[in-house]
């Protein structure tokens, strides 16, 4: 299976989807093409390491977001995408993008959704005191961070924690739950109904 990763950072996730999917000839999966939305993002690099083509695609250089979303569909499209894969991508698509590629578009998420959805995740998870933190794997639908939820996994919530050392033990958790739920749904194994998503074993 064909996948698209689209990516706005560092690519932390990308790296793991590199060396766990994408360079396992056992997975059946293949990173056919990864795109930004800035072209310094050191994803990219980790990307072109990985002999992996690469396009930047910036709003800025578009007249309105559903010509964006058109551009980056075309790219999809062209590199004959099954499953698109969002790792750090920052940007919100519209709901024409969104319709098209209905539970064809997966998103990783630090936190427990729906709680904590947004651009500022753990921040937001230290500042209300939970004890327990954590990540969500989920579809993309037309909101933020409101799509069906595929799976998650639980990251507590030490005292001593800041920003860093907890967005660090989260990142572990997203290391292992993406590529696995990724995985289930190359095999066929996700199986959505409204907004259930169930795991077949």
């Amino acid at each position: 299976m064909k996948i698209a990763v689209l990516v706005s950072g560092s690519g932390t996730n990308l790296q793991t989807l590199i060396d766990q999917l994408h360079e396992d000839e056992t997975s059946g999966i293949e990173i056919a093409v990864v795109i930004s939305d800035r072209h310094k993002a050191y994803a990219l690099t980790r990307a072109k390491s990985a002999g992996i083509p690469t396009q930047i695609v910036r709003t800025q250089d578009f007249e309105s977001r559903v010509a964006y979303d058109e551009a980056i569909s075309k790219h999809i499209e062209n590199h004959s995408v099954e499953l698109i894969v969002l790792a750090g991508f920052m940007k919100l698509f519209q709901p024409p993008f969104v319709r098209r590629y209905r539970n064809r578009i997966i998103n990783v998420h630090p936190s427990l959704l729906p709680a904590f959805p947004g651009a500022t995740p753990v921040v937001d998870t230290l500042a209300y005191g939970v004890k327990v933190a954590g990540v969500t794997v989920h579809f993309v639908d037309e909101d933020i961070d409101t799509g069906p939820i595929i799976a998650q996994t639980v990251v507590p919530v030490f005292d001593t924690d800041d920003e860093e050392s907890l967005h660090k033990r989260i990142q572990v958790e997203e290391h292992k739950l993406y590529p696995k739920m990724i995985k289930c749904y190359a095999q066929g194994k996700l199986k959505v109904e409204g907004r259930k998503v169930s795991i077949i074993t």
